[in-house]
């Protein structure tokens, strides 16, 4: 995948709006999901950014890890993003924002492509995934109250036919199905690897 055959799918930074399409979510690969939590009620409103990285040996995916002593989702892989605040006019605006709070990545560094699926969790929120690409060089700041770690994986690998895995576990009595993306000694799973697959999806469509 080269940064022409994205552009191919994301023709440029005017390219807001929801892609057309059904919602995704936890209820992908559990159709009882949402009655079971109680849901669908009023979902509250967040945004991810999902970050492409532009370099020389190819594209990568910025991904952070999450503190352990978290309240909600300790240690795991996410997407940089969260709640929509009264003052953000748009998922963008949340996406850019908390970006650069969570992991000091300045907004100018970053070139908005466009939207993936709206995700919707188990948890009760209504994600947008805005892709931006990010050109080096850059520096990054993570705040250590809410990141552990910023990694980069090859796009490539997220990309290869061999992914994602479909795992499964036991939670509220049932057994639930997720997808997975192992890799090495991280382990990219829920909603983080549903908007993957999305991206797999879309970014397929372009070649």
């Amino acid at each position: 995948m080269t940064l022409d055959d994205l552009k191919k799918r994301f023709p440029g930074s005017a390219a807001t709006g929801p892609r057309p399409g059904t919602v995704r979510g936890d209820h992908d690969l559990n159709p009882d999901y949402y009655e079971d939590a109680g849901l669908p009620e009023a979902l509250r409103e967040a945004a991810v950014l999902v970050p492409l990285v532009d370099r020389p040996e190819g594209l990568t995916v910025i991904f952070t890890q999450r503190t352990a002593h978290l309240s909600a989702h300790a240690g795991q892989i996410s997407f940089p993003g969260g709640r929509q605040e009264p003052a953000d006019a748009a998922p963008e605006d949340t996406a850019l924002r908390e970006t650069e709070e969570e992991i000091g990545l300045p907004r100018g560094r970053i070139e908005i492509l466009g939207r993936l699926d709206t995700y919707v969790t188990r948890t009760g929120f209504r994600v947008t995934p805005v892709v931006g690409l990010v050109r080096p060089p850059f520096e990054l700041d993570p705040d250590p109250t809410e990141v552990e770690e910023v990694f980069e994986v090859p796009l490539s690998f997220i990309l290869d036919p061999a992914n994602p895995q479909r795992h499964s576990r036991p939670l509220l009595g049932k057994e639930r199905h997720f997808y997975a993306f192992p890799y090495g000694h991280r382990y990219i799973w829920g909603a983080t690897a549903g908007m993957l697959v999305n991206l797999r999806d879309v970014l397929r469509e372009a070649t």
